[in-house]
Protein backbone atom coordinates (compact mmCIF):
# COMPACT_ATOMS: atom_id res chain seq x y z
CA UNK A 1 0.00 0.00 0.00
CA UNK A 2 1.92 3.17 -0.88
CA UNK A 3 1.24 6.53 1.04
CA UNK A 4 -1.44 8.04 -1.41
CA UNK A 5 -3.25 4.78 -1.08
CA UNK A 6 -2.74 4.42 2.64
CA UNK A 7 -3.83 8.60 3.32
CA UNK A 8 -7.41 7.84 1.20
CA UNK A 9 -7.87 4.77 3.58
CA UNK A 10 -7.12 6.10 6.77
CA UNK A 11 -9.46 9.32 5.42
CA UNK A 12 -12.00 6.70 4.42
CA UNK A 13 -11.90 4.88 7.65
CA UNK A 14 -12.48 8.10 9.87
CA UNK A 15 -14.94 9.38 7.83
CA UNK A 16 -16.91 6.02 7.83
CA UNK A 17 -16.73 5.55 11.62
CA UNK A 18 -17.72 9.24 11.93
CA UNK A 19 -20.89 9.20 10.41
CA UNK A 20 -22.27 7.07 12.21
CA UNK A 21 -21.72 8.22 15.64
CA UNK A 22 -22.25 12.40 14.47
CA UNK A 23 -26.02 10.63 12.30
CA UNK A 24 -27.27 9.56 15.80
CA UNK A 25 -25.54 12.66 18.04
CA UNK A 26 -27.46 14.58 15.59
CA UNK A 27 -30.79 12.64 15.45
CA UNK A 28 -31.13 10.95 19.18
CA UNK A 29 -31.52 14.14 21.26
CA UNK A 30 -34.87 14.80 19.28
CA UNK A 31 -35.91 11.44 20.04
CA UNK A 32 -34.77 12.44 23.56
CA UNK A 33 -37.22 15.63 23.63
CA UNK A 34 -39.96 14.25 22.23
CA UNK A 35 -40.20 11.64 24.97
CA UNK A 36 -39.66 13.97 27.47
CA UNK A 37 -42.37 16.21 26.27
CA UNK A 38 -44.74 13.34 26.17
CA UNK A 39 -43.81 12.71 29.83
CA UNK A 40 -44.59 16.43 30.73
CA UNK A 41 -47.76 16.11 28.90
CA UNK A 42 -48.97 13.18 30.20
CA UNK A 43 -47.14 12.51 33.42
CA UNK A 44 -46.66 9.02 32.36
CA UNK A 45 -43.52 7.78 34.25
CA UNK A 46 -42.32 5.39 31.63
CA UNK A 47 -41.73 8.26 28.85
CA UNK A 48 -39.40 9.81 31.89
CA UNK A 49 -37.42 6.43 32.17
CA UNK A 50 -37.07 6.49 28.19
CA UNK A 51 -35.47 10.19 28.26
CA UNK A 52 -33.36 8.89 30.84
CA UNK A 53 -32.19 5.71 28.86
CA UNK A 54 -31.97 8.03 25.69
CA UNK A 55 -30.20 10.71 27.73
CA UNK A 56 -27.28 8.00 28.28
CA UNK A 57 -27.40 7.29 24.58
CA UNK A 58 -26.74 10.79 23.86
CA UNK A 59 -24.16 11.34 25.98
CA UNK A 60 -22.06 8.37 24.99
CA UNK A 61 -22.42 9.23 20.93
CA UNK A 62 -21.69 12.98 21.96
CA UNK A 63 -18.63 11.43 23.74
CA UNK A 64 -17.59 9.25 20.72
CA UNK A 65 -18.57 11.36 18.21
CA UNK A 66 -16.92 14.36 19.70
CA UNK A 67 -13.30 11.85 19.85
CA UNK A 68 -13.86 10.90 16.26
CA UNK A 69 -14.00 14.50 14.89
CA UNK A 70 -11.30 16.29 16.20
CA UNK A 71 -9.15 13.36 14.44
CA UNK A 72 -10.92 14.11 11.31
CA UNK A 73 -9.50 17.72 11.78
CA UNK A 74 -5.81 16.73 12.33
CA UNK A 75 -6.33 14.68 9.87
CA UNK A 76 -6.88 17.22 7.16
CA UNK A 77 -3.95 18.97 8.27
CA UNK A 78 -1.90 16.16 8.35
CA UNK A 79 -2.57 14.33 5.54
CA UNK A 80 -3.77 16.54 3.25
CA UNK A 81 -1.72 20.42 3.60
CA UNK A 82 -1.77 20.98 0.14
CA UNK A 83 -5.67 20.83 0.46
CA UNK A 84 -5.96 23.11 3.75
CA UNK A 85 -3.58 25.25 1.94
CA UNK A 86 -5.56 26.51 -0.74
CA UNK A 87 -8.81 25.24 1.18
CA UNK A 88 -8.65 26.19 4.48
CA UNK A 89 -9.27 30.68 4.03
CA UNK A 90 -12.22 29.68 1.68
CA UNK A 91 -14.62 27.18 3.28
CA UNK A 92 -12.84 27.74 6.59
CA UNK A 93 -16.12 29.36 7.55
CA UNK A 94 -18.39 27.06 8.19
CA UNK A 95 -16.05 24.69 9.84
CA UNK A 96 -15.73 27.49 12.71
CA UNK A 97 -19.30 27.82 13.01
CA UNK A 98 -19.40 24.14 13.51
CA UNK A 99 -17.09 24.47 15.91
CA UNK A 100 -19.65 27.28 17.65
CA UNK A 101 -22.54 24.93 17.39
CA UNK A 102 -20.44 21.59 18.79
CA UNK A 103 -19.74 24.60 21.98
CA UNK A 104 -23.48 25.28 22.21
CA UNK A 105 -24.34 21.57 22.07
CA UNK A 106 -22.25 20.49 25.10
CA UNK A 107 -23.17 23.56 27.21
CA UNK A 108 -26.94 22.46 26.46
CA UNK A 109 -26.06 19.06 26.89
CA UNK A 110 -24.53 19.47 29.94
CA UNK A 111 -27.72 21.78 31.45
CA UNK A 112 -29.76 19.10 30.45
CA UNK A 113 -28.38 16.12 32.05
CA UNK A 114 -28.00 17.83 35.40
CA UNK A 115 -31.28 19.94 35.00
CA UNK A 116 -33.39 17.45 36.41
CA UNK A 117 -35.41 18.74 39.69
CA UNK A 118 -33.28 22.02 39.14
CA UNK A 119 -34.74 23.84 36.49
CA UNK A 120 -38.30 24.94 35.41
CA UNK A 121 -39.52 21.78 33.63
CA UNK A 122 -39.90 23.44 30.59
CA UNK A 123 -36.74 25.39 30.45
CA UNK A 124 -34.87 21.92 31.09
CA UNK A 125 -37.47 20.50 28.25
CA UNK A 126 -35.86 23.36 26.11
CA UNK A 127 -32.45 22.89 26.68
CA UNK A 128 -32.79 19.26 25.17
CA UNK A 129 -34.33 20.56 22.23
CA UNK A 130 -31.37 23.23 22.05
CA UNK A 131 -28.59 19.99 21.81
CA UNK A 132 -30.61 18.88 18.99
CA UNK A 133 -31.00 21.56 17.23
CA UNK A 134 -27.30 22.97 17.65
CA UNK A 135 -26.37 19.18 16.26
CA UNK A 136 -28.10 19.24 13.28
CA UNK A 137 -26.75 23.01 12.58
CA UNK A 138 -22.86 21.02 12.79
CA UNK A 139 -24.17 18.31 10.55
CA UNK A 140 -25.41 20.76 7.93
CA UNK A 141 -22.49 23.09 8.75
CA UNK A 142 -20.00 20.09 8.10
CA UNK A 143 -21.41 18.71 4.93
CA UNK A 144 -21.53 22.09 3.16
CA UNK A 145 -17.90 22.24 3.90
CA UNK A 146 -18.01 19.13 1.77
CA UNK A 147 -20.31 20.03 -0.43
CA UNK A 148 -17.88 22.70 -1.56
CA UNK A 149 -15.66 20.48 -2.96
CA UNK A 150 -17.92 19.18 -5.71
CA UNK A 151 -19.29 22.80 -6.11
CA UNK A 152 -16.45 24.76 -5.51
CA UNK A 153 -17.51 28.41 -5.21
CA UNK A 154 -16.20 32.18 -3.57
CA UNK A 155 -12.94 32.31 -5.44
CA UNK A 156 -11.23 33.09 -8.93
CA UNK A 157 -8.82 30.98 -9.94
CA UNK A 158 -6.09 32.18 -11.76
CA UNK A 159 -3.03 31.31 -12.76
CA UNK A 160 -2.85 28.66 -9.97
CA UNK A 161 -3.42 31.02 -7.38
CA UNK A 162 -6.77 31.42 -4.96
CA UNK A 163 -7.74 35.05 -5.06
CA UNK A 164 -10.80 37.22 -4.32
CA UNK A 165 -11.67 35.19 -1.86
CA UNK A 166 -15.91 34.88 -0.55
CA UNK A 167 -16.52 32.57 2.44
CA UNK A 168 -20.02 33.38 2.50
CA UNK A 169 -20.67 32.15 -1.36
CA UNK A 170 -18.45 29.32 -0.61
CA UNK A 171 -20.21 27.96 2.30
CA UNK A 172 -23.86 28.73 0.45
CA UNK A 173 -22.79 27.11 -2.56
CA UNK A 174 -24.27 25.62 -5.33
CA UNK A 175 -24.57 22.19 -3.75
CA UNK A 176 -24.87 22.84 -0.05
CA UNK A 177 -28.86 22.58 0.48
CA UNK A 178 -29.40 19.40 -1.83
CA UNK A 179 -26.68 18.00 0.09
CA UNK A 180 -27.66 19.11 3.40
CA UNK A 181 -31.26 18.17 2.94
CA UNK A 182 -30.35 14.40 1.47
CA UNK A 183 -27.45 13.85 4.60
CA UNK A 184 -30.58 15.45 7.48
CA UNK A 185 -33.42 13.08 5.99
CA UNK A 186 -30.65 10.11 6.12
CA UNK A 187 -29.09 10.68 9.38
CA UNK A 188 -33.18 10.51 10.60
CA UNK A 189 -33.81 7.31 8.53
CA UNK A 190 -30.88 5.51 10.01
CA UNK A 191 -31.02 6.83 13.35
CA UNK A 192 -34.48 6.31 13.28
CA UNK A 193 -34.77 2.46 11.96
CA UNK A 194 -31.88 1.34 13.97
CA UNK A 195 -33.11 2.29 17.25
CA UNK A 196 -36.65 1.40 16.45
CA UNK A 197 -35.00 -2.24 15.41
CA UNK A 198 -33.43 -2.73 19.03
CA UNK A 199 -36.84 -1.80 21.10
CA UNK A 200 -38.00 -3.77 18.47
CA UNK A 201 -36.03 -6.81 19.44
CA UNK A 202 -36.58 -6.28 23.06
CA UNK A 203 -40.21 -6.54 22.13
CA UNK A 204 -40.13 -9.55 20.43
CA UNK A 205 -37.98 -11.08 23.61
CA UNK A 206 -40.92 -10.11 26.24
CA UNK A 207 -38.52 -8.04 28.22
CA UNK A 208 -39.85 -4.21 29.60
CA UNK A 209 -43.07 -4.54 26.37
CA UNK A 210 -44.36 -1.17 27.72
CA UNK A 211 -40.53 0.59 27.69
CA UNK A 212 -39.67 -0.31 24.23
CA UNK A 213 -43.33 -0.54 22.45
CA UNK A 214 -43.38 3.51 23.64
CA UNK A 215 -39.64 3.83 22.58
CA UNK A 216 -40.44 2.45 19.23
CA UNK A 217 -43.05 3.69 18.32
CA UNK A 218 -41.50 7.47 18.80
CA UNK A 219 -38.33 6.09 16.82
CA UNK A 220 -40.42 4.09 14.21
CA UNK A 221 -42.85 7.40 13.59
CA UNK A 222 -38.86 9.58 12.83
CA UNK A 223 -36.92 6.77 10.81
CA UNK A 224 -40.45 5.90 8.44
CA UNK A 225 -41.65 9.50 7.88
CA UNK A 226 -38.36 9.96 6.78
CA UNK A 227 -37.53 7.08 4.46
CA UNK A 228 -40.80 8.38 2.71
CA UNK A 229 -39.03 12.16 1.99
CA UNK A 230 -35.79 10.97 0.94
CA UNK A 231 -36.26 10.27 -2.50
CA UNK A 232 -38.00 13.30 -2.55
CA UNK A 233 -34.20 14.98 -1.44
CA UNK A 234 -32.53 12.15 -3.45
CA UNK A 235 -34.21 13.59 -6.98
CA UNK A 236 -32.95 17.40 -6.05
CA UNK A 237 -29.74 15.65 -5.58
CA UNK A 238 -29.88 13.77 -8.93
CA UNK A 239 -30.64 16.57 -10.36
CA UNK A 240 -27.89 18.95 -9.18
CA UNK A 241 -25.60 15.99 -9.54
CA UNK A 242 -26.50 15.54 -13.52
CA UNK A 243 -25.99 19.82 -13.98
CA UNK A 244 -23.05 20.10 -12.26
CA UNK A 245 -21.10 16.84 -11.92
CA UNK A 246 -22.25 14.95 -15.23
CA UNK A 247 -19.20 12.18 -14.62
CA UNK A 248 -20.56 11.15 -11.17
CA UNK A 249 -24.11 10.72 -12.97
CA UNK A 250 -22.23 8.36 -15.92
CA UNK A 251 -20.21 6.09 -12.89
CA UNK A 252 -23.36 6.36 -10.51
CA UNK A 253 -25.33 4.60 -13.73
CA UNK A 254 -22.64 3.09 -15.34
CA UNK A 255 -23.91 5.10 -18.37
CA UNK A 256 -21.14 4.71 -20.86
CA UNK A 257 -22.42 6.03 -23.93
CA UNK A 258 -24.40 9.67 -24.56
CA UNK A 259 -27.52 9.38 -26.00
CA UNK A 260 -31.39 10.89 -25.84
CA UNK A 261 -33.99 8.21 -23.96
CA UNK A 262 -31.52 7.29 -21.99
CA UNK A 263 -32.38 4.00 -19.36
CA UNK A 264 -32.48 3.81 -16.36
CA UNK A 265 -30.08 1.19 -15.50
CA UNK A 266 -31.16 -1.53 -12.01
CA UNK A 267 -28.34 -3.77 -10.96
CA UNK A 268 -25.71 -4.92 -12.85
CA UNK A 269 -22.42 -5.49 -13.42
CA UNK A 270 -20.12 -3.11 -15.66
CA UNK A 271 -17.33 -3.45 -17.75
CA UNK A 272 -15.21 -1.24 -18.42
CA UNK A 273 -13.50 -2.72 -20.71
CA UNK A 274 -16.73 -3.10 -23.24
CA UNK A 275 -18.63 -0.05 -22.12
CA UNK A 276 -21.65 -2.79 -21.53
CA UNK A 277 -23.79 -3.69 -18.19
CA UNK A 278 -24.53 -7.19 -17.71
CA UNK A 279 -27.49 -8.08 -16.20
CA UNK A 280 -29.06 -5.02 -15.83
CA UNK A 281 -33.20 -4.06 -15.86
CA UNK A 282 -33.04 -1.02 -17.78
CA UNK A 283 -36.09 1.30 -18.21
CA UNK A 284 -36.27 2.91 -21.17
CA UNK A 285 -36.10 7.30 -20.80
CA UNK A 286 -36.55 7.17 -17.38
CA UNK A 287 -32.73 8.48 -16.53
CA UNK A 288 -33.05 11.70 -19.09
CA UNK A 289 -36.59 12.18 -17.17
CA UNK A 290 -34.82 11.91 -13.49
CA UNK A 291 -31.90 13.52 -14.72
CA UNK A 292 -33.53 17.03 -16.50
CA UNK A 293 -37.54 16.00 -16.20
CA UNK A 294 -37.52 15.12 -20.10
CA UNK A 295 -37.71 12.06 -21.48
CA UNK A 296 -35.90 12.82 -24.41
CA UNK A 297 -33.54 14.82 -22.81
CA UNK A 298 -29.45 13.99 -23.72
CA UNK A 299 -27.71 12.74 -21.02
CA UNK A 300 -23.82 12.69 -20.98
CA UNK A 301 -21.77 9.35 -20.58
CA UNK A 302 -18.73 8.32 -19.76
CA UNK A 303 -17.68 8.63 -23.69
CA UNK A 304 -17.13 11.94 -23.31
CA UNK A 305 -15.26 12.21 -19.64
CA UNK A 306 -11.54 11.53 -20.70
CA UNK A 307 -10.07 8.95 -19.02
CA UNK A 308 -8.23 10.49 -16.86
CA UNK A 309 -11.47 12.06 -15.55
CA UNK A 310 -13.11 9.46 -14.86
CA UNK A 311 -14.52 7.98 -11.15
CA UNK A 312 -14.02 4.46 -10.48
CA UNK A 313 -17.25 3.35 -12.07
CA UNK A 314 -17.98 0.16 -10.27
CA UNK A 315 -17.35 1.09 -7.09
CA UNK A 316 -19.39 3.96 -7.54
CA UNK A 317 -22.04 2.06 -9.26
CA UNK A 318 -22.59 -0.37 -6.95
CA UNK A 319 -22.52 1.70 -3.87
CA UNK A 320 -25.44 3.80 -5.60
CA UNK A 321 -27.52 0.59 -6.48
CA UNK A 322 -27.04 -0.49 -2.53
CA UNK A 323 -27.98 3.18 -1.52
CA UNK A 324 -31.14 2.89 -3.88
CA UNK A 325 -32.37 -0.48 -3.01
CA UNK A 326 -31.80 0.08 0.61
CA UNK A 327 -34.24 3.31 0.35
CA UNK A 328 -36.47 1.69 -1.61
CA UNK A 329 -36.48 -1.33 0.76
CA UNK A 330 -37.08 1.10 3.80
CA UNK A 331 -39.32 3.15 1.97
CA UNK A 332 -41.98 0.13 1.98
CA UNK A 333 -41.16 -0.90 5.44
CA UNK A 334 -42.61 2.60 6.25
CA UNK A 335 -45.95 2.34 4.10
CA UNK A 336 -46.29 -0.88 5.85
CA UNK A 337 -46.14 0.67 9.07
CA UNK A 338 -48.22 3.83 8.81
CA UNK A 339 -50.80 1.21 7.14
CA UNK A 340 -50.89 -0.53 10.44
CA UNK A 341 -50.98 2.64 12.15
CA UNK A 342 -54.42 4.00 10.26
CA UNK A 343 -55.93 1.41 8.77
CA UNK A 344 -54.75 -2.49 10.53
CA UNK A 345 -54.28 -1.58 13.80
CA UNK A 346 -53.80 -5.52 14.62
CA UNK A 347 -50.70 -5.32 12.74
CA UNK A 348 -48.86 -3.32 15.28
CA UNK A 349 -48.84 -6.42 17.56
CA UNK A 350 -47.76 -8.74 14.93
CA UNK A 351 -44.50 -10.56 14.98
CA UNK A 352 -43.55 -10.22 11.33
CA UNK A 353 -43.81 -6.24 11.52
CA UNK A 354 -41.39 -6.05 14.40
CA UNK A 355 -39.04 -8.22 12.79
CA UNK A 356 -39.31 -6.11 9.82
CA UNK A 357 -37.75 -3.33 11.92
CA UNK A 358 -35.32 -5.54 13.66
CA UNK A 359 -34.35 -7.31 9.44
CA UNK A 360 -33.50 -3.04 9.06
CA UNK A 361 -31.75 -2.30 12.13
CA UNK A 362 -28.39 -1.91 10.12
CA UNK A 363 -29.44 -1.12 6.56
CA UNK A 364 -30.33 2.89 7.14
CA UNK A 365 -26.13 3.19 8.10
CA UNK A 366 -25.43 0.76 5.59
CA UNK A 367 -27.13 3.42 3.28
CA UNK A 368 -25.72 5.85 4.72
CA UNK A 369 -21.82 4.48 4.08
CA UNK A 370 -22.89 3.93 0.43
CA UNK A 371 -24.30 7.40 -0.36
CA UNK A 372 -20.85 8.72 1.44
CA UNK A 373 -18.85 6.52 -1.23
CA UNK A 374 -20.95 7.69 -4.52
CA UNK A 375 -20.29 11.32 -3.24
CA UNK A 376 -16.60 11.12 -2.42
CA UNK A 377 -15.32 8.39 -5.11
CA UNK A 378 -17.73 9.57 -7.85
CA UNK A 379 -16.17 13.00 -7.45
CA UNK A 380 -12.79 11.57 -7.72
CA UNK A 381 -9.87 12.14 -9.34
CA UNK A 382 -10.72 15.62 -7.78
CA UNK A 383 -10.49 16.51 -4.04
CA UNK A 384 -11.61 20.35 -5.08
CA UNK A 385 -14.04 19.59 -8.39
CA UNK A 386 -11.73 20.39 -11.68
CA UNK A 387 -9.24 22.29 -9.75
CA UNK A 388 -7.37 20.40 -7.57
CA UNK A 389 -6.37 16.51 -7.91
CA UNK A 390 -6.53 14.23 -5.36
CA UNK A 391 -3.19 13.07 -5.75
CA UNK A 392 -1.91 16.47 -5.09
CA UNK A 393 -3.10 17.60 -1.92
CA UNK A 394 -1.71 14.14 0.07
CA UNK A 395 1.31 14.21 2.34
CA UNK A 396 4.26 12.54 0.62
CA UNK A 397 5.13 11.58 4.52
CA UNK A 398 6.88 8.40 4.49
CA UNK A 399 5.82 5.62 7.30
CA UNK A 400 1.99 6.76 7.09
CA UNK A 401 0.89 3.40 6.60
CA UNK A 402 1.37 3.06 10.05
CA UNK A 403 -0.62 5.78 11.04
CA UNK A 404 -3.10 3.72 9.21
CA UNK A 405 -2.94 0.78 10.85
CA UNK A 406 -3.21 2.74 14.57
CA UNK A 407 -6.13 4.75 13.63
CA UNK A 408 -7.97 1.28 12.67
CA UNK A 409 -7.09 -0.43 15.60
CA UNK A 410 -7.74 2.54 17.50
CA UNK A 411 -11.53 2.70 15.83
CA UNK A 412 -12.45 -0.55 16.08
CA UNK A 413 -11.85 -0.71 19.85
CA UNK A 414 -13.76 2.62 19.99
CA UNK A 415 -16.77 1.21 18.50
CA UNK A 416 -16.12 -2.02 20.44
CA UNK A 417 -16.48 0.16 23.86
CA UNK A 418 -19.94 2.13 22.29
CA UNK A 419 -21.15 -1.31 21.75
CA UNK A 420 -20.31 -2.62 24.95
CA UNK A 421 -21.94 0.09 26.54
CA UNK A 422 -25.08 0.61 24.74
CA UNK A 423 -25.36 -3.25 24.90
CA UNK A 424 -25.39 -2.87 28.68
CA UNK A 425 -27.64 -0.11 29.00
CA UNK A 426 -30.12 -2.22 27.02
CA UNK A 427 -29.99 -4.95 29.56
CA UNK A 428 -29.96 -2.40 32.25
CA UNK A 429 -33.65 -1.25 31.25
CA UNK A 430 -35.39 -4.15 33.62
CA UNK A 431 -33.62 -3.03 36.69
CA UNK A 432 -33.70 0.62 36.46
CA UNK A 433 -36.66 1.74 34.25
CA UNK A 434 -39.32 -0.97 34.88
CA UNK A 435 -40.04 -0.42 38.78
CA UNK A 436 -42.33 2.79 39.89
CA UNK A 437 -40.78 5.86 41.46
CA UNK A 438 -42.02 8.51 42.69
CA UNK A 439 -41.25 11.68 41.10
CA UNK A 440 -41.31 15.16 42.98
CA UNK A 441 -40.68 17.70 39.93
CA UNK A 442 -40.14 21.19 41.18
CA UNK A 443 -40.78 23.99 39.31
Amino acid sequence: MDDFIAARSQMALSLGFHIIFSCIGMVMPFFMAVSHYLYLKTNNITYRNITHAWTKGVAIFFATGAVSGTVLSFELGLLWPKFMEHAGPIFGMPFSLEGTAFFIEAIALGFYLYGWDRFNKWFHWFTGVVVGISGLASGILVVAANAWMNSPAGFDYIDGQYLNIDPIAAMFNDAWFSQALHMCIAAFVATGFAVAGVHALMILKKQSVDFHTKSFRIAAIFGTIAAILQPLSGDISAKFVAKNQPAKLAAMEAHFHTEKNAPLIIGGIPNTETGEVKYALKIPGALSFMAHGDFNAEVIGLDQIPKENQPPIAITHYAFQIMVGIGMLLMAVSFAYFIALWKKKNWLTKNWLLKLFVFSTPLGFIAVEAGWTVTEVGRQPWIIKDVMRTIDAVTPMPGIIYSFYMFTAVYISLSIIVVFMLYRQIKMVPQLYDLPKTIDDKP
